[in-house]
């Protein structure tokens, strides 16, 4: 299907149906629905932070900001030799966060975006995309401010999609086709908030909030 022919509903209706798109390259004029029978999610329960994450969490320096710059977090995460984000997915990301469903959080370094991590919000399941790093560990930082947030908003279901090593590091686990769609269905009938009110994170808020430490 190319890009052209899906619009943002459809989009949405994809993600409460268990689906999520990819293109093969950059230049790839077509999207993919992507099924996977084993699915990525990082229980917010069991986030694992190290003590050298969280050292760097409270020294860094860095700033965290949400919704600031989309556009430049989704351009960071596309801006790999090898990505799956085109012209056309990249639109219709945009079309999400405008609309309200498509959130980033991003690692500021002074006026530079060094990380970040953007991902679509629906009921009470977080549906994480991709994210990037220009320094040491930003992105790992940008994970750990976002599942604070989560857990803070009242998330039940932060999916990352795939298992990855960099991922299963920082607790992510794999589960079935089946046991995904059952939290799923549980999630969207839940309500969350990305943006809780009263949240004000702060460095050692958020690194003592996450507790699997070693």
């Amino acid at each position: 299907m190319t890009g052209r022919a899906i619009t943002p509903d459809i989009l949405l209706r994809a993600y409460a149906a268990g689906i999520f798109p990819m293109a093969q390259s950059r230049d790839d004029p077509s999207i993919h629905w992507i099924d996977p029978k084993r699915r990525g999610i990082i229980p917010l329960n069991r986030f694992h932070i190290s003590r050298s994450l969280r050292r760097r969490i409270v020294h860094c320096g860095y700033t965290v900001r949400t919704d600031s710059d989309f556009s430049g977090v989704v351009q960071g995460c596309a801006g790999r030799d090898e990505t799956w984000i085109n012209d056309d997915i990249f639109s219709l990301y945009l079309a999400l966060h405008r609309a309200g469903y498509a959130h980033s959080l991003e690692v500021w370094d002074a006026d530079a975006l060094i990380g970040g991590v953007y991902g679509v919000a629906m009921g009470a399941a977080f549906f994480g995309e991709s994210m990037f790093s220009r320094r040491r560990d930003a992105s790992k930082v940008a994970l750990a401010w976002l599942v604070d947030r989560l857990r803070s908003g009242g998330f039940t279901l932060f999916d990352t999609q795939f298992l990855t090593a960099h991922l299963a590091s920082l607790g992510a686990v794999e589960i079935s086709r089946a046991e995904y769609r059952a939290l799923l269905a549980a999630a969207l009938h839940q309500r969350a908030s990305f943006d809780p009110p009263g949240y004000s994170p702060t460095t050692r808020s958020v690194s003592q909030r996450n507790i699997q430490t070693s």
